[in-house]
């Protein structure tokens, strides 16, 4: 049976593959056949990706009553709700547009309204309310939408003569047709729109507890006044429970997302970096927090009370300041450590390995020269891109040159060392065959200053292409390869990043051999959870020692088939580093990618041989945490690099009580090496509030962060349990937390309504993204290697990255005047949005669409494309021509400002209506219906209305 009206799902033409399109070459000469994680090889089907959806948002903190939003899905007499892979019935919809609702101040109980049909006036106060009632949303009995006013009367009659929700006599009288209109469900780009109006003009102060901050979609500035920034944390709840049964009771994750090392937009300043000498920074004897603005001085300035522990210390005579008429030290504004939510402290040499200052960093690039990375041009652009690059590696402050030294390995079977001091007229090479028994046959000139070296090294870059130009050898090793970098930056005493180019599955003779265990056949089984768990256990015992060692990997990969994804990308995730996958990667089509990538990546700064650890006030504790770390005890995060873009999730569970009055304050410390060597402490602390109503939890949630700690966690939970049973948990946990807000929160109404709080009224929409996301429903072109790759890119994604990955932004591009230097807005993600009368963009972080309509003008295919019509547009096209008109540099501008936006550069893939390609762009359609089997958001929305309703019962 087909959905009713405009949502339903166009049906795929017939006979429709996915393979590479029929139609003409790519501008380069060749098809890119881009999939959404890297290109296909011809005559392979482009794996599709799953609709990726985008976490939640939600307005700030209020000191009213949490507003709610409240639909009532429409029933043919009985309360039978739509299953989750059955198509709704006619009438099955809901009504109308959003209206917004003035926020009110809590007091008394509202009269309850005179029975009788509901009228939708204009938006206007609502009467008061009491603290525990919300004002909120409904669907009418007119099909639109307005303002509830106070508690509901238990009206079900969708219209004179049916019988109401209850279970009532006679039978089901059948709805009038009405088309299913999407626009009465809580949108995602209206949400956004609504919170960049009325957040993005005011600076956000951080000086008030338990302010949840602007969405991470709107731009905004900083003014640190005590609290963290939210570019390094984010809360799920910014008012977190009293007591540990509430929390169980709401059923809300208590987390925060954490980027120590965040890079800050050019307006707000870096943190002060504050230098206490010999004597280090300032501690509490008992729990070891940090000095910070939460800290109590008292008895005139001799001693303090720790904010974390209560206990009484000290305070040292060099440290010692006199106290104002409020307590407040004289000099707390002129120290940052007392005044600002995040800072750094010098660390002395008693926060350093065998308790000595630590050389600066190295940088190894490890490169494949076997056939299938000499073939396809690889090494020869790699050698060609490192000559220039090596001019910009990460340096400190206003330094003239990189205190970081570099090395240089090829292999295929075998290990080549090259021998580049400053002193040799040319490089010298030293091969490695005993792979099972690794050491580095040279130490003097293997790690070399680039300025020194130069000629040396623009001599081996411009050799090696050459020397393995007639290769015939293409087994490869992988783990001698990290074990034989590690081993180097252990004889040269230093922390450091291994570069890994690497292009096939490890199946030379060598320890960490590899064997092809790819298995379609598993999927939906209990045995599908093997996909994504390492075929060895050797990997993560290598990665223990790098860890150990401070030895960071960032892994490059080309494959042509399967790598096995899940067991080369165990050493880069446990240490801090980086996977990046250019499947079956073409010179001419992924040059511009790869490149970028490569760039950014060598040039970002790190923190080496990294601690984190995240302390708590009493009543909390850290008590779990996702990332790309290591973990050898349950408190300390280990990290041999962290960089500006990675995120340490960590979640907290009750073991006390909280007060209202003192609220709960997080401290998380992170120890590392800065690119010039040196050792230092980066302080970030937040203070939240804390509540014993419910009401005051829903009002301060953040529904992006809560979907990113979601998504994290059930990507982790694939690697020990069915999908399926993942997916239930999921759909389980947030029926809990609506039911809960439900039946605690909101006002008394019809159990026809679906009612969900202000903050969240987001989540829904989002959960079923991530529901639908390859990792936890694959359509069936989504490869092994795919899965894995994104499971665990996700693991450290922020809160702004899962947010449009899992929900793309989709952009018309010629519905704003062309003058115009703005970024368009965006329309919701789906098939019914678009226009094929209009060109659109859409991007989800990794990848970059242009769709193009049947019915474009000429003209305006001309001025974009330089051809005279749509037909003659390249289907898969990857660069748009540089033309010299106002649409093609506005349409090339937008694009070029999208990917500075993001962490990765994404590919272009334009994409014609109609067209085969045009399948893998609809997988990004999120709120529609997916291939996969997926639900659509209506569907979905009806499905968790349905689950809420059974917990109620």
């Amino acid at each position: 049976m087909q959905i009713s009206g405009a949502m339903a799902p166009a049906p795929p033409p017939s006979g429709l593959g996915y393979g590479p399109p029929t139609s003409p070459a790519s501008a380069s000469g060749s098809f890119p056949n881009s999939g959404p994680y890297g290109s296909y090889p011809q005559g392979q089907a482009p794996p599709l990706s799953q609709a990726q959806g985008h976490p939640g948002v939600q307005p700030p903190q209020r000191s009213a009553p949490p507003l709610a939003s409240s639909f009532t899905p429409p029933a043919s007499g009985v309360p039978r709700m739509p299953s989750m892979t059955s198509p709704l019935l006619p009438g099955q919809g809901f009504g109308g547009p959003p209206v917004s609702q003035p926020n009110h101040v809590s007091s008394p109980p509202p009269q309850a309204l005179p029975p009788g049909p509901q009228v939708t006036g204009p938006p206007g106060p609502p009467p008061p309310m009491h603290s525990s009632q919300q004002p909120g949303y409904q669907l009418q009995q007119n099909g639109s939408f307005g303002p509830t006013r106070g508690p509901q009367p238990n009206y079900g009659s969708p219209y004179p003569g049916a019988p109401t929700f209850g279970s009532q006599p006679g039978p089901p009288q059948p709805l009038p047709p009405k088309r299913l209109d999407p626009d009465a469900i809580p949108s995602p780009i209206q949400v956004i729109e609504d919170d960049r109006n009325n957040r993005g003009s005011e600076p956000f102060v951080t000086g008030v507890r338990g302010q949840v901050p602007p969405l991470v979609t709107t731009s905004f500035l900083v003014k640190d006044q005590g609290n963290a920034s939210p570019r390094y944390i984010r809360c799920t709840s910014y008012n977190i429970p009293c007591t540990s049964d509430m929390a169980k009771q709401a059923q809300v994750p208590l987390a925060a997302v954490i980027k120590p090392l965040a890079r800050l937009p050019p307006e707000e300043a870096s943190p002060y970096v504050v230098d206490h000498g010999e004597s280090g920074p300032l501690r509490c004897n008992r729990c070891k927090a940090y000095m910070c603005p939460f800290m109590q001085f008292i008895e005139g300035g001799r001693r303090f009370q720790c904010c974390f522990c209560s206990c009484i210390n000290d305070v040292p005579p060099q440290y010692f300041q006199h106290l104002d008429h409020t307590g407040k030290r004289v000099d707390a504004y002129d120290r940052p450590e007392l005044s600002l939510g995040s800072y750094e402290f010098l660390a002395t040499v008693d926060y350093c390995k065998n308790n000595k200052f630590p050389s600066p960093p190295a940088f190894i690039f490890m490169i494949d020269v076997s056939y299938n990375a000499i073939r396809t041009g690889l090494v020869r652009l790699l050698c060609e891109e490192l000559k220039s690059l090596l001019d910009y590696l990460p340096r400190e402050g206003g330094a003239e040159e990189s205190a970081i030294r570099v090395g240089f390995v090829t292999y295929n079977k075998v290990l080549h060392f090259y021998n580049v001091k400053s002193s040799l007229a040319q490089p010298q090479m030293m091969v490695v065959s005993d792979v099972a028994d690794m050491f580095v046959p040279l130490l003097d000139g293997f790690l070399v200053n680039v300025n020194e070296s130069r000629a040396v090294i623009t001599s081996l870059l411009d050799q090696i292409p050459e020397m393995f130009a007639d290769t015939r050898e293409t087994e490869t090793v992988f783990a001698p390869v990290i074990q034989a970098g590690m081993e180097a930056l252990k004889a040269a005493e230093c922390a450091g990043k291994l570069f890994l180019f690497h292009t096939s599955l490890p199946i030379a003779e060598a320890p960490g051999k590899l064997k092809n265990r790819d298995d379609r056949k598993l999927i939906n089984t209990d045995k599908e959870k093997t996909l994504f768990q390492p075929q060895t256990g050797a990997y993560q015992t290598l990665a223990k020692e790098c860890v150990a060692q401070g030895c960071c990997v960032d892994l490059f990969l080309f494959p042509n088939q399967y790598v096995d994804v899940a067991t080369l990308s165990v050493v880069p995730q446990l240490t801090g580093g980086s996977v990046y996958k250019y499947a079956c990667f073409q010179v001419e089509n992924d040059q511009e990618r790869f490149l970028s990538d490569l760039r950014r990546d060598v040039q970002k700064v790190v923190g080496f041989d990294a601690v984190m650890r995240v302390r708590t006030s009493t009543g909390i504790r850290a008590v779990d945490f996702f990332g790309a770390f290591y973990m050898s005890n349950t408190t300390d995060v280990e990290l041999a690099g962290l960089d500006g873009d990675k995120t340490v999730t960590v979640e907290f569970k009750h073991d006390d009580r909280l007060n209202e009055e003192s609220g709960a304050l997080l401290q998380c410390a992170l120890l590392y090496t800065s690119c010039a060597g040196q050792r230092r402490l980066r302080i970030h602390n937040l203070a939240l509030n804390c509540c014993t109503l419910l009401a005051d939890l829903y009002r301060n949630c953040e529904t992006d962060t809560l979907i990113n700690y979601m998504a994290k966690f059930a990507y982790r939970g694939v690697l020990n349990s069915p999908v399926k049973s993942v997916r239930d948990i999921l759909i389980t946990q947030c029926a809990q937390i609506l039911a809960c807000y439900r039946k605690n929160c909101a006002s008394p109404s019809s159990a026809g309504q679906l009612i969900l709080p202000e903050c969240m009224k987001l989540l829904p929409v989002y959960l079923n993204c991530v529901l639908k996301s390859d990792v936890l429903q694959p359509g069936a072109e989504v490869t092994t290697d795919d899965r894995a790759y994104v499971r665990q890119l996700v693991t450290s994604m922020d809160v702004a990255e899962t947010n449009v990955f899992f929900y793309p932004r989709l952009l018309p591009l010629t519905k704003s005047p062309i003058e115009s230097t703005t970024e368009p807005p965006a329309i919701r993600a789906s098939e019914e949005r678009l226009s094929n009368g209009d060109i659109y963009l859409l991007e989800n972080g990794l990848n970059l669409f242009l769709w193009v309509g049947a019915s474009v003008q000429q003209g305006v295919v001309q001025s974009l494309f330089n051809v005279p019509s749509f037909s003659q547009i390249t289907s898969g096209l990857s660069v748009l021509p540089v033309l010299d008109n106002p649409l093609s540099k506005k349409v090339r501008g937008l694009i070029d400002s999208l990917r500075a936006q993001r962490s990765r550069y994404m590919k272009l893939i334009v994409v014609k209506q109609e067209d085969k390609l045009e399948m893998l762009f609809k997988h990004f359609l999120v709120e529609d219906k997916s291939l996969s089997g997926g639900a659509s958001y209506v569907d979905f929305l009806c499905h968790m209305h349905k689950e809420i309703r059974q917990l109620l019962s």
